[in-house]
């Protein structure tokens, strides 16, 4: 995507949000990102997923649109998240949708890894992994008019006011990402942080190619399974938010 808009920070993963980047970018990046970078060790396990499954489920990134049924060996609606974590909604989801094909991206080897150790153990078909930066993906890799939905879940919220430039739900990237969608496809955004919250209601609600499919917040849906860190958070009182809008056709 083009290097003059704002940056936008990461989709944070279900177990560690992704507040707790190391490092602070320059104020004025270059290029827009959809992660931060976070420090992680890479379990035997994880490293032996990516060695034996990794060759068959990670989709090398390329500058060059994919074909998307030869990707999967067949024709089925495909969904794209943006930074799974350690992936434990995702192959769950996976798992709940078989009918449905999945592009997970994710820049984190540890979390690429403990995907890759699901799909093995859940014995899915229908997930597939880029390691590498979203927004690339979706602009020299996906197709315009080609998804039948976007996951975000819990991005990283950025809580300083003078930080809020770095959230990933911005009005500049969210038209770019509906421009990948089809027609009805869907963008399902999630956050525990209520001032994020507003804004990504807000930010949505402007874009007039998305209609809200709910008066304001959206019920939870069933394919979103509760992760550890949200039931963690419920527990402790907090709200959890789900924005659920399709892009009209």
């Amino acid at each position: 995507m083009s290097s003059s808009d704002p940056t936008l920070p990461a989709s944070a993963d279900e177990a560690q949000p992704a507040a707790d980047a190391a490092s602070e970018r320059p104020e004025h990046p270059r290029t827009i990102r959809s992660y931060v970078m976070r420090a992680g060790r890479t379990t035997e396990g994880q490293a032996r997923a990516l060695s034996e499954l990794g060759p068959r489920f990670v989709l090398p990134f390329a500058q060059q649109p994919l074909d998307l049924a030869a990707a999967f060996g067949r024709t089925a609606p495909v969904v794209f998240e943006i930074g799974f974590g350690m992936g434990d909604a995702t192959a769950k989801i996976a798992q709940t949708l078989p009918d449905t094909d999945f592009i997970g991206c994710e820049v984190h080897e540890p979390g690429v890894g403990a995907l890759l150790k699901q799909i093995g153990e859940r014995g899915l078909t229908n997930l597939r992994i880029v390691q590498h930066d979203a927004v690339e993906v979706l602009e020299h890799m996906i197709r315009p008019g080609s998804l039948a939905g976007v996951h975000i879940f819990f991005p990283d919220p950025w809580h300083k006011k003078r930080h809020h430039k770095r959230r990933l739900i911005q009005p500049p990237f969210v038209a770019k990402l509906v421009q990948h969608l089809t027609p009805g496809g869907y963008l399902h955004c999630a956050t525990d942080w209520e001032p994020y919250a507003q804004q990504m209601l807000e930010v949505l609600s402007a874009e007039p190619t998305l209609e809200n499919t709910a008066q304001g917040y959206a019920e939870k849906p069933a394919y979103r399974p509760l992760t550890k860190f949200e039931n963690r958070g419920l527990r402790l009182g907090h709200g959890v938010w789900d924005l659920v809008f399709r892009k009209r056709g």
